[in-house]
């Protein structure tokens, strides 16, 4: 995959006080049988408290919804992700395309 041919997935989660630490660590682990390419858990520094970032990459929007469809039905994924809702208040996605 050429960069140029990339689009970074960026989900973006405020997670309830005291929840970003096991976030991060549920969705980290989570992230390998998801199949997400060049997967990153990011947490802030500085700015809006309590964000979890999740960075990976697809190939294009095709892709980006066979994984959302791999989510959506996938039962290990599933089972994994179990209670994540609980930690977080909420979030948003941005798609960027790398030039």
């Amino acid at each position: 995959m050429n960069a140029g041919d990339m689009i970074i997935v960026r989900s973006i989660f405020v997670a309830k006080p005291g929840q970003a630490s096991k976030l991060a660590a549920q969705i980290k682990e989570a992230a390998g049988i998801m199949g997400y390419v060049n997967p990153r858990v990011l947490t802030d520094l500085m700015g809006q408290f309590n964000r979890v970032i999740v960075e990976h990459s697809v190939e294009n929007l095709a892709d980006m919804e066979a994984r959302m469809q791999k989510y959506a039905h996938d039962p290990a994924i599933q089972e994994k992700m179990k209670g994540y809702t609980d930690l977080w208040e909420t979030g948003c996605r941005e798609l960027l395309r790398v030039m």
